[in-house]
């Protein structure tokens, strides 16, 4: 921030919609109040505080980005959606903390990719902005999508003992972002997630060359 401000240089930061913690009913716009419950998502708040602290007292042109979960091509295998491909694909049990029932807004990449650009592009100095899909779907019905995808048996699900922490659902509302900049996501979750899952399957030697470890549940290591 130091050198945003010596510097004169603009700034998008890529928040999360974990700084605003679990929503059982509501979702949370730019102005709702911050709530989070992990580390990750207090040091996620923590640099929002920061940066528009310098927008205040500096002036400086920093933006904030909040994004939902992402999902396609390229992403590292510990999370959901991968690890459930290549799971899969190495016929493993696919373990589910809890009941499966948490729920997320999943977004694909490239969509995400075009809203930061949008920011970058257009995005009025000193505001933040909320990247969603509408799209919330529980963690069950997304492995249960790739299982059937790949043609592999629903009893390949393992339910596992809860992590700590996990919050049971995320939601944002991204008006701000569709009414402003005019932006708004383009790929459908069931078009995009056949697309990842043989992408995956596609591009074997990407992944294979990536430690056997992270296919390693945490509960075995």
């Amino acid at each position: 921030m130091e050198a945003i401000r010596k510097f004169d240089k603009k700034l998008v930061h890529i928040s999360t919609d974990e700084v605003f913690g679990s929503l059982e009913n509501k979702s949370a716009d730019e102005n709702f109040r911050f709530n989070p419950s992990s580390p990750y998502s207090a040091s996620k708040a923590s640099a929002e505080l920061l940066i528009n602290s310098f927008n205040v007292t500096y002036g400086c042109d920093c933006l904030i980005t909040r994004c939902t979960n992402n999902y396609g091509p390229r992403q590292f295998p510990e999370k959901l959606i991968p690890k459930t491909i290549l799971y899969c694909n190495y016929n493993k049990k696919i373990p589910i903390y809890g009941t499966g029932k948490n729920v997320r807004d999943w977004i694909h990449v490239n969509d995400h990719c075009e809203a930061i650009f949008e920011v970058l592009k257009n995005g009025k100095k000193g505001s933040s902005y909320n990247i969603s899909s509408d799209n919330e779907i529980d963690n069950k019905t997304i492995i249960k999508k790739i299982l059937s995808i790949m043609k592999k048996p629903e009893d390949m699900i393992e339910y596992v003992k809860d992590r700590p922490g996990h919050d049971f659902r995320y939601s944002m509302d991204s008006s701000k972002i569709k009414n402003e900049l005019g932006w708004s996501p383009k790929i459908g979750f069931d078009e995009g997630l056949e697309e990842t899952v043989n992408w995956y399957l596609n591009n074997k030697e990407w992944w294979q060359k990536i430690s056997q470890e992270s296919l390693v549940p945490e509960w075995q290591k």
